[in-house]
């Protein structure tokens, strides 16, 4: 199975940039399964039912997400009814959402599970116990689960891999909007990547404005962050799981 993971969809240049991508790339790379990041499709926070309906029309199969998910308050019935969205699991059980997608893959059950850092982050309940607890409880579990972890520290998402190394079959770090160079496959099998990146400008602070950075570093006041919207690019990972056992045997950065 051949899956597409798209980082966090920046605001409108973001999702120009996949539009104009994913098409082609989906057919020329004959790929199963695409899922995105999708917390910063709006503007830069959250989601709304038009930003998500667009990027399905553009070939994102399901969705994760993160701590800005829930940014939008007038989304906050469509994040509740909406079936391809995954928000954190470790958020409280009466967040609105999927605690996870259970989705079929050419026959094959597929699992996307999202959980939320807590080192620097808001607190949260901890992604370790929440997910271990999960997987052992979780009825007929499918062989092949994907983990976007949207965590901060870069110390706490090797270890989350590490911890889980064997346990689910890719963990995709996200949230900091920086691609890193550290794809590989762990030692029982499951795929990893510190953080897959941004779709959206890269010529700019994350996806915002320089401008909007420097201002508010220059007078210590709050600056309303624009999206930015020059030099557009792709950060993304292909990866190949074995539908027989769950396991990573491929992985490659995208990075366009």
């Amino acid at each position: 199975m051949k899956i597409l993971f798209l980082g966090d969809i920046f605001g409108k240049p973001g999702r120009k940039i996949v539009k104009d991508f994913l098409p082609d790339f989906i057919k020329n790379n004959n790929i199963d399964l695409c899922i995105a990041n999708c917390e910063n499709l709006t503007d830069g926070k959250g989601v709304s039912e038009s930003t998500i309906n667009e990027m399905v029309h553009a070939g994102v199969n399901i969705f994760s997400s993160g701590n800005h998910l829930y940014d939008r308050k007038e989304s906050l019935e469509f994040i509740t009814g909406e079936k391809r969205i995954a928000r954190p699991l470790n958020y409280p059980n009466d967040a609105p959402g999927n605690k996870y997608i259970l989705t079929e893959v050419n026959g094959t059950k597929v699992m996307l599970i999202s959980l939320c850092g807590q080192a620097f982050m808001n607190p949260i309940d901890s992604p370790f116990f929440i997910l271990q607890n999960f997987l052992k409880n979780f009825p007929n579990l499918p062989k092949c689960i994907i983990v976007d972890f949207h965590a901060e520290s870069t110390a706490e998402k090797k270890t989350f891999a590490y911890y889980f190394d064997g346990k689910v079959s890719a963990i995709l770090g996200t949230h900091t909007h920086v691609q890193t160079a550290d794809e590989q496959i762990l030692l029982k099998g499951t795929g990893y990547i510190t953080d897959v990146g941004m779709c959206g400008s890269h010529d700019s602070i994350i996806g915002v404005r320089k401008e909007d950075a420097f201002q508010r570093i220059r007078t210590g006041m709050p600056v309303r962050h624009l999206t930015a919207e020059e030099g557009l690019g792709i950060n993304a990972v292909v990866f190949e799981i074995d539908e027989n056992t769950g396991k990573t045997y491929y992985m490659k950065r995208v990075s366009l």
